[in-house]
Parts: structure tokens; sequence; C-alpha cells
């Protein structure tokens, strides 16, 4: 399948704020990308078959009310959660965003360590400095899933987030997410050693900044790679310091180009 017979599905709530450059860059990576909301598709659930990749990009969904991503999940869980376990079945992916990143672990689908939907085991709360943190990070690619093929020993990527602080529900989940392989990527310094703060911007157990599922169909990550997908989003860009590939381009790249050869 060429990207451009590949269909995306950015789904939004009240209050998503990142449909526009979650849209673009799809776009600029060649797919046919569409945007609905949710309460739309809940109206005609059975067109989520439609696509191979489901995107749950950032904002502050119903306000962040009783819990960042919570009141989402619950509306994701309850109104399209068969269609979403079809979907799933079928090999298709879903990639969750900052919020997105909080609906899939409040709704239980990530990081399924038996089933979709199961009883959350890791959180994502308010940050340590009980700030909005928005700035630039550096993060350490690791495991050996698509997500993070080709991807440099460490990337840069925007952060924008209140609650975006990982935490495990004890010391064997943790385990088992690093023992599995989940653990995606990591907030790191400039060197790619251990983080202070504000390079790990939330005081995450582990530093973790996203994580996969059981089966690597679905990822959700705190930073935003839809944002850096031009040279010209890099805040260094013009004083000529930043020269690779932008590094959002480069992981939306591998979840397009796994979902093209999946579906060919």
């Amino acid at each position: 399948m060429e990207a451009s017979s590949l269909k995306v599905l950015v789904l939004t709530g009240p209050g998503t704020n990142c449909d526009a450059e979650t849209l673009f860059a799809f776009r600029h990576l060649g797919c046919n990308a569409d945007e609905e909301t949710l309460r739309m598709l809940s109206r005609h659930p059975e067109k989520l078959a439609e696509y191979q990749i489901l995107i749950l990009p950032g904002g502050f969904t119903y306000g962040d009310y009783v819990g960042a991503g919570m009141l989402f999940a619950a509306d994701l869980r309850h109104t399209i959660g068969d269609e979403i376990l079809r979907f799933l079945a079928e090999g298709k992916f879903i990639l969750g965003i900052c919020n997105g990143f909080q609906v899939l672990v409040k709704s239980g689908l990530l990081p399924t360590f038996e089933k979709p939907f199961e009883k959350p085991s890791v959180t994502l709360e308010a940050n340590k400095s009980l700030r909005f943190e928005d700035r630039w990070v550096h993060l350490r690619p690791e495991g050996k899933s698509f997500w993070t093929r080709g991807l440099s020993k460490i990337i840069t990527l925007p952060v924008a987030h209140a609650e975006g602080r990982f935490l495990a529900r004890d010391k064997k989940v943790l385990h088992r997410l690093q023992a599995e392989g989940r653990v995606l990527l990591r907030y790191c310094g400039g060197d790619g050693g251990s983080p202070k703060y504000p390079e790990d911007p939330n005081g995450s157990d582990d530093h973790i900044a996203a994580i996969t599922d059981s089966t690597g169909q679905v990822m959700g990550m705190m930073p935003h790679p839809e944002r850096f997908v031009l040279p010209q989003q890099h805040p260094s860009h013009t004083r000529g310091e930043f020269n690779d590939k932008p590094h959002g381009y480069l992981l939306l790249a591998n979840l397009v180009k796994q979902a093209c050869s999946r579906f060919s």
C-alpha cells in the first residue's frame, strides 16, 4: 500500500487543540488523513473500519476535569470500545500524543499486560513542578520496536503539558515494561545521560516519555512529534545548529511505513 492510500483518522473531542498540526503532519507524510469528533463517530462507529491508523491528539479534552483524559477515556470506552477492539484485532495502529496518551492510559488501552481496557496499572499525573511545562526536551529512543527504528541515539521534540508525570503502580510494573521492551522513549540530558529538571520536565518514573502495548500496535507519548515535521519548526533552525531530518517526521514516518507494509 502506498502512503496516499493509507487512511488516518484524527479523533477529537471537546478541548482537543492539536488536531490541525496532526492532520498537517500526516498529510505532509503523504497520507489520506481525516478528522472526526468522537460524538459523530459514535453515531456511525462502523466508519472506524475504513482506517488503518487512529490518532488521539493533544489538548485538554473536557477541560481535564476529574483528571487529564479521564472523561474522554470513559467516553471512548463506552461508545466505540467494541470497534476499537476489532480495529486492533485487524492489526491496525493507535497513537496517542500528550492528552491522547493520557486517554490511552486512563482507558486501559495502555499498557495492556493482560487485555485491552484493563484496569490501569500506570497513570499520568501532575508535573512534579506543579507547572505547565512548555519546552523542547532531549529523548533517548529504546527498544527494538518499529516506532523508534533508525532514530538517532538522542532526539529532540517539544513537550507542552501540565499532567505528564508517568507513574507506575509499583516497581513490578516498571520492571515488566522494561523487560518486555515496552519503554520506547526516555527523557535524557543533552549528552544522553540521566536528566535533571527541566531535562525531565515532569519527574516521571525512570524518566519514561513513551510506552507501547503488548502487541506494539498502540503507542502513547507525551512529547509532540507532529510539531516537528519541518526543519523550520526547530528553535535552532535559523542559527544553523540543527541539520538532521526532523525527528517528529522520522518517528511518524516509521508508523506510516509499518502500516503501508502491513496492509499492502
